[in-house]
């Protein structure tokens, strides 16, 4: 017997299978995880996420130009400056459970990251 659907209603043969795809490759990538985990607080400048990403503005304005094109952060100009904001919480949320389940699965206790930084 072959079931298509889950108990979620998500059929295997959905056509958003290969947009979700496109979603995961689009995060498939360490820089713009970090953009992702930088930008849950609120809108930051370019300058702003190359600091927080140790890259510079270039590098981290080509990551960014590509989240953008995958509709994952938008931009508002002010002055000579550009600002990028998450566009909803769906790529964060997913970059989230990705960072704790790794953080689980090595069995890296999260109270160790916090007294390590704090």
């Amino acid at each position: 017997m072959h079931i298509d659907k889950g108990t979620d209603g998500i059929d295997v043969d959905s056509q958003f299978v290969e947009l979700a795809v496109e979603v995961f490759s689009m995060l498939a990538d360490a820089t713009r995880i970090r953009l992702v985990l930088a930008l849950r607080e609120g809108e930051l400048s370019v300058n702003h996420l190359a600091d927080i990403v140790d890259r510079n503005p270039a590098t981290v304005s080509q990551h960014l130009a590509k989240l953008r094109l995958a509709r994952m952060v938008t931009t508002r100009r002010q002055g000579t400056t550009v600002f990028y904001a998450l566009t909803d919480e769906h790529a964060l949320q997913l970059v989230t459970d990705a960072v704790l389940q790794a953080e689980h699965t090595v069995g890296v206790p999260r109270h160790h990251h916090e007294r390590a930084e704090g």
